[in-house]
């Protein structure tokens, strides 16, 4: 009967008990000692009433909740929540819990999210900005008040804490690994021009193709989205460039999906017509026909790292803001070969 009760008060538990309601709060929020056999009676009346505090309430008396808030830009891209998971462990480890926020990659909604969740009283956020995100002007607003950390990507102006990948060196791997291979035509489908891990990405292609001594066709680079739709559509336009490109560098491994997608369409084989290299090691990475040479990111360390990152700030270590880089590893799997003779 007692736990269909979803409106128990510590009033209500104090005379059960048969002590103060100030007791009860002692006892609920191990604010104060109480001795053993009270505090037993008063934990019995709780267990029989099935009284539930109100962490959201308990949190706005403090003025601070135990509770983090996360906010991603795509829910959808396998990447995110493997990161979230990564948080969530963290978190969980020190008492804390997630509430998770999608923006759909619209800075508008992004500022909604933000404040809101700063109205709920968050012990911290970590935000994976969304394109041309607000979070400078958004975080300094709420400078001293709330810890922000950057995960993944970062907008122009960041000065606080961020956990990324060194994309460019990543990037320089994949192509780097495709000219070993004798290839000369090489396209690339990047991110959209206002996220930093995009920009990053074609920074470290361009450099790859500079120190070889190749000078690329402008139309060789597509600007797209972090999807499977944007990646079948300009591999479709790719395709029938002439010469068409023997090599396709792919942002991320969902664009490397729908390139493969495009591929099949066109009636050309991977890797025997054109190779493909993905970015990210999304586990369905390795169970693509061909399974996908890709640029690997320890998404759930970064969301780990930032999480404990947040932390350290939640604690009151007062050190410099940190920009944490994480290491990219080339995969190398069965969508890479040497270019088709001509």
């Amino acid at each position: 009967m007692g736990r269909e009760n979803k409106r128990v008060t510590m009033r209500q538990i104090a005379a059960r008990a048969h002590v103060s309601v100030g007791t009860v709060s002692h006892v609920i929020n191990k604010t104060a000692g109480v001795r053993e056999p009270v505090r037993r009676r008063v934990l019995e009346a709780i267990e029989r009433l099935g009284y539930r505090p109100s962490l959201l309430a308990r949190g706005l008396r403090r003025n601070q909740t135990t509770i983090l808030g996360v906010i991603i830009p795509d829910i959808c891209n396998p990447f995110f929540p493997l990161a979230v998971r990564g948080i969530e462990d963290i978190a969980y480890q020190n008492s804390y819990r997630l509430m998770l926020c999608n923006t759909d990659n619209d800075a508008e909604k992004e500022q909604v999210y933000f404040d809101e969740l700063r109205g709920y009283r968050m012990a911290g956020l970590i935000v994976i900005p969304s394109a041309n995100s607000r979070l400078v002007a958004l975080a300094g607003a709420s400078a001293g008040e709330l810890p922000v950390i950057c995960l993944d990507r970062w907008p122009e102006g960041w000065k606080g804490d961020s956990v990324t990948l060194d994309n460019a060196e990543g990037a320089y791997q994949a192509t780097r690994y495709l000219l070993e291979l004798g290839h000369r035509r090489i396209a690339t489908i990047s991110g959209q021009a206002h996220v930093t891990s995009a920009v990053e990405r074609l920074k470290g292609f361009r450099r790859a193709l500079r120190e070889a001594g190749i000078t690329l066709d402008p139309e060789y680079i597509q600007e797209g989205r972090f999807d499977r739709l944007s990646g079948y559509e300009k591999a479709r336009m790719l395709l029938e460039f002439s010469p068409r490109p023997t090599a396709i560098f792919a942002a991320n491994d969902l664009v490397a999906l729908g390139v493969l997608a495009a591929l099949r369409e066109s009636g050309l084989q991977c890797p025997e017509d054109v190779s493909l290299i993905g970015f990210d090691d999304l586990e369905l990475a390795s169970f693509t026909n061909p399974a996908l040479t890709t640029v690997a990111q320890p998404a759930y360390q970064m969301g780990a790292r930032a999480a404990a990152l947040l932390f350290e700030r939640l604690r009151g270590e007062n050190t410099p803001k940190q920009h944490i880089v994480m290491k990219a590893t080339l995969k190398m799997r069965d969508s890479t070969a040497p270019p088709p003779r001509e």
